[in-house]
């Protein structure tokens, strides 16, 4: 089958990665990947995805301060966050926004952070990347105050209802789905798959989490991104070349990979 994948969202800045990356690089291109975005969470995180990005053309950047670190958000992580963002090599700022399961940071500290990524992916003019766990309103409410003339938004490993989709796709969102699609549980999951428009659809693997059935309780990978794929076109009733073409379209035009 055609192979031209983009997978939107993956975390080989993770420490999973330490000890084979160029095995995990090889195996995803040999899977058809084209491009996958490499998502900071941290300071660290977020440096190290722009220095993999320079090391591996197959991959972009995404720079942010994920929700569990906002307790720890300074002037400096702001400064280097800010100063990571303006290299050619990222391409979203990401992924923020609101954990409401596991609270590793005050929530009021949450939401403070939160509005200062949309701020500066609006002075930047880069699309953002939302994480958006058990905070489905109040990631919605942040969204509608901050989010006019935002480049574009992703709603990442998306796990809301079909009415939560509908209001995202309202403001121009674009949904992005994982691994779970995959799972025989998911039903809300294959829901939103099936009923999404193509044109505001994107995959991911989120590896090193989320790994798809088969491979489920194991390290994720973005050759992985496939399954995804699969699980999507499945839900669609549709040929997997298809869900292939429309979310690598949607990937490049949101960001700019070309």
């Amino acid at each position: 089958m055609t192979r031209d994948i983009i997978d939107s969202h993956a975390h080989l800045n993770d420490p999973a990665f330490s000890r084979d990356l160029p095995e995990v690089i090889a195996r995803l291109q040999e899977a058809g990947v084209s491009a996958v975005i490499n998502v900071g969470y941290d300071v660290r995180s977020s440096r190290e995805a722009v220095a993999q990005a320079y090391n591996w053309p197959v991959l972009r950047a995404a720079v942010a301060v994920h929700p569990h670190e906002a307790a720890t958000f300074n002037e400096e992580s702001a400064r280097v966050i800010r100063s990571l963002a303006l290299d050619r090599r990222v391409v979203a700022i990401g992924e923020t926004g609101l954990d409401y399961y596991r609270n590793l940071s005050p929530r009021r500290q949450q939401e403070e952070v939160f509005r200062w990524h949309l701020r500066l992916a609006k002075q930047l003019n880069l699309p953002v990347i939302i994480h958006d766990r058990d905070a489905h309103q109040d990631v919605l409410r942040i969204l509608r105050e901050e989010g006019r003339a935002l480049r574009g938004v992703v709603m990442h490993c998306f796990s809301g209802s079909w009415e939560m989709a509908r209001q995202c796709l309202d403001m121009g969102f674009y949904i992005s789905l994982a691994g779970p699609v995959t799972f025989k549980n998911a039903v809300k999951v294959r829901e939103i798959a099936a009923r999404v428009p193509l044109d505001r659809l994107l995959v991911e693997t989120d590896a090193p989490y989320l790994t798809p059935e088969p491979y489920r309780g194991q390290r994720n990978e973005p050759a992985n991104v496939c399954l995804v794929v699969e699980g999507v076109a499945a839900a669609r009733g549709v040929a997997v070349e298809e869900i292939i073409e429309a979310t690598s379209n949607n990937a490049r035009q949101l960001f700019r990979l070309d």
